[in-house]
């Protein structure tokens, strides 16, 4: 194994580590953190694959629009913020189970696909230059909706946070909105 190789899987490792405490920790806050661990393993990720360009866009949209915004709505929604018990719907090991299975098919997927197949790595492949065209020319309807698709949470995100929409209570004229 190369350098470059050994820095991957530990990178991989930590990523999909830190994955893991995303889904399993029981304070959101403590997700939201742990998941920028695991963006900034995935930007290593792209480093190491000489796609420096993509780890720059991972860093500052994932790692700082997309936590913060994601840290905005729980403070902004008032989400629980500790522990809580009532979140809990006792399905932990049918999750477990399926999280499993998933993984069993996906890793014999990718070993009896590729087995000892290499890419060569070459610098540049991940430029400004090619994802642009990439992106423009083959995947320009994918990013699109992907744009609506954010858009739409925004939106959603700032009618749950307004306490003035709501049902009318009556005589009282609250619940209404001023327009």
């Amino acid at each position: 194994m190369s350098g470059q190789e050994v820095v991957f899987t530990l990178l991989g490792v930590i990523a999909v580590g830190s994955a893991v405490l995303v889904v399993t920790t029981r304070r959101l806050v403590h997700a939201a953190l742990w998941l920028v661990v695991s963006f900034g393993a995935l930007a290593g990720g792209y480093l190491v694959l000489t796609a420096e360009f993509v780890a720059w866009v991972q860093v500052l949209i994932y790692v700082g629009a997309v936590v913060v915004l994601l840290l905005f709505g729980i403070m902004l929604t008032r989400a629980p913020i500790g522990e809580s018990a009532d979140l809990d719907s006792g399905n932990r090991w049918a999750a477990l189970a399926v999280a499993a299975g998933t993984a069993a098919v996906l890793v014999t997927v990718l070993v009896m696909g590729f087995r000892d197949e290499r890419m060569p790595l070459r610098a540049g492949g991940g430029s400004a230059e090619e994802l642009g065209a990439a992106v423009f020319r083959t995947w320009v309807l994918p990013f699109e909706v992907l744009s609506v698709l954010l858009l739409a949470s925004l939106v959603g995100s700032i009618v749950l946070s307004r306490s003035d929409i709501g049902p009318a209570r009556p005589g009282t004229g609250q619940g209404e909105v001023d327009g």
